[in-house]
């Protein structure tokens, strides 16, 4: 039991930290999302009438049953001259037919509607997948207007937002099922899709693809705020990390610069500039920490900066023993990067 508690952990974990961020759970049912409604739509489409076919010919089925049991003898409808060759024409040509002519309509339709949206789009995203966490990234006109996050996308409310897909390593597929379907994310090629929140609220995502041991630890937010939230957020984000004030924090810059840390992740405005690991100069305004599995608690930081292959076993991101005291400075220092 102890074995499978701690297996056990982290997916809990991930669940707790959707339902404390308040967000909307993967269901394929629940959309909030333009191109999600439509395809929702489809999808039910078809549901009813496939249900429809199969009624159909098993109603029809067991009326031929039924009849053949009545009629034993060689004088049924077949060998009276009666040839059943319009059951087959209305039946097995004409009916299918126009039933794959709706579908067919139905389905381009929709296609067609969620290729591109009617407007352009109010921002271009671009998101990487790596071994097991997303990178996404806002271009700016210049390095000092680039936002640079990760596991958490940004996108105003009511305005299509383009997106951008690249993949670092292996096949991965980008997910949000209340805003929009999967879109596969291939190695040596940009995909493209877009999506656009109807209302405010926080989205879960994941990756569709299995990508290896820690596919399942790979999940995103997307958090649609309100035009003007999301233009203050974007410039927040832009924005270098300040400088600690406090002596805790303080030390705990330099034990990010000299433990390692910096060799991977990077903090704009510290010299740091490590790209294996995600952005971390706004670490502490995120909901989550290493792509979903921990809510984003001083404690759960602490926690996966020490044990993180036993959160996350076959990550790059190592587990780092380090003093009690150096930890807590690391831990404190994080928390003020907002």
């Amino acid at each position: 039991m102890p074995r499978l508690s701690r297996r056990l952990a982290p997916s809990a974990g991930a669940l707790g930290s959707c339902a404390l961020a308040g967000c909307t759970p993967l269901n394929v049912l629940a959309h909030d999302g333009v191109t999600g409604s439509r395809e929702t739509g489809l999808g039910w489409f078809l549901v009813i009438v496939s249900c429809a076919v199969v009624c159909i010919i098993t109603i029809l089925v067991l009326a031929a049953y039924v009849r053949s049991r009545k009629r034993r003898t060689r004088d049924d409808a077949v060998f009276a001259g009666r040839s059943g060759v319009p059951w087959v024409m209305w039946g097995g040509v004409v009916i299918p037919g126009i039933v794959l002519l709706v579908t067919f309509i139905f389905t381009i339709g929709t296609l067609d509607a969620v290729a591109a949206p009617t407007r352009s789009p109010a921002a271009t995203v671009k998101v990487i997948g790596h071994q097991w966490w997303w990178e996404v990234r806002y271009e700016g006109t210049g390095p000092s207007h680039t936002v640079v996050t990760a596991n958490e996308i940004h996108v105003p409310v009511g305005q299509p937002v383009r997106l951008e897909l690249t993949t670092s390593d292996v096949i991965h597929s980008f997910w949000v099922p209340a805003l929009a379907g999967k879109t596969d994310i291939i190695p040596g090629q940009t995909n493209t899709t877009w999506i656009e929140a109807r209302h405010t609220g926080v989205f879960g995502g994941t990756c569709g693809e299995y990508c290896g041991a820690q596919h399942a630890h790979m999940q995103m937010r997307v958090i649609a705020d309100s035009p003007g939230d999301f233009q203050k957020w974007l410039a927040d984000e832009a924005a270098p990390a300040a400088k600690p004030a406090d002596p805790t924090a303080a030390d705990g810059l330099r034990v990010f610069m000299t433990s390692g840390c910096a060799n991977c992740h990077t903090i704009r405005g510290t010299g740091s500039g490590g790209g294996v690991g995600p952005d971390l100069t706004h670490i502490a305004s995120r909901t989550t920490i290493a792509a979903g599995a921990l809510p984003n608690t001083q404690a759960n930081l602490m926690g996966w900066i020490v044990a993180a292959q036993a959160i996350k076993p076959g990550s790059d991101m190592p587990s780092m023993p380090l003093p009690s005291r150096d930890l807590q400075s690391l831990a404190a220092y994080l928390e003020t990067l907002r």
